[in-house]
C-alpha cells in the first residue's frame, strides 16, 4: 500500500481545524462546570433569610457555624484518606524498586599508582613517596635436596611405613 504524503498546508489546515475544536470543548467545559458550581451552591448553601430581630439572626449565625464545623470535620477525613492513600503509594513504589533491584553500574578499571592514590587522598600539600619493593625483604630460593625427590621408591616406602605406623597404633 502506498502513502501518499500530506502537505505542509494540508497539516496546517487539519491542525488549526482540531484547535478549533478543542478550543471549543474547552470553553464548553468551563461553562459546564460553572453551571455545576453554581446549582450546588444553590442547593447546599441556600441564602439566609436577613430579616427579623437579632435573636433571629443569631440563630442563623450559630447554624453556620455548625455548618461550617460540619464541613471542616469532611474536609479533615478528605485530607486523612488522601494522606494514608499517599503513604501507601509511596510504600508500594518503594517495593517495586526494592523488586525490580538496583543495577549496580559497571565499575571501571582505574590504573593508579601507590604514589597518586596517597597523593589523591591526602592531598596536593603531602609530598609522600612510597617505594614498595625497595622496603620488601631479600629471599633466597633454596634448592630441594635431589635425593629426596630422585627415587620415587623409596618415596613410597617411607609413605608405606608411615602408614603402618598409624594403624598399629
Amino acid at each position: 500500500m502506498s502513502e501518499k504524503k500530506m502537505t505542509s498546508s494540508r497539516r496546517h489546515h487539519l491542525k488549526s481545524l482540531i484547535l478549533q475544536i478543542a478550543t471549543g470543548w474547552l470553553e464548553q467545559e468551563k461553562v459546564e462546570a460553572a453551571a455545576a458550581k453554581e446549582a450546588h451552591m444553590n442547593e447546599n448553601c441556600p441564602a439566609p433569610d436577613m430579616s427579623g430581630d437579632q435573636a433571629a439572626l443569631m440563630e442563623v449565625a450559630k447554624k453556620l457555624y455548625a455548618y461550617i464545623d460540619k464541613l471542616d470535620e469532611e474536609r479533615y477525613d478528605a485530607e486523612a484518606k488522601v494522606q494514608k492513600a499517599n503513604k501507601e503509594i509511596e510504600e508500594l513504589n518503594i517495593k517495586v524498586v526494592d523488586l525490580r533491584g538496583v543495577k549496580k553500574p559497571a565499575l571501571k578499571k582505574v590504573r593508579m599508582s601507590a604514589d597518586s592514590m596517597l597523593q589523591a587522598l591526602l592531598g596536593s600539600k603531602h609530598k609522600v613517596t612510597m617505594d614498595l619493593r625497595s622496603n620488601l625483604k631479600q629471599v633466597k630460593k633454596e634448592k630441594k635436596e635431589e635425593e629426596d625427590t630422585g627415587d620415587w621408591r623409596k618415596n613410597i616406602d617411607d609413605k608405606a611405613d608411615r602408614k603402618k605406623m598409624f594403624e598399629t597404633s
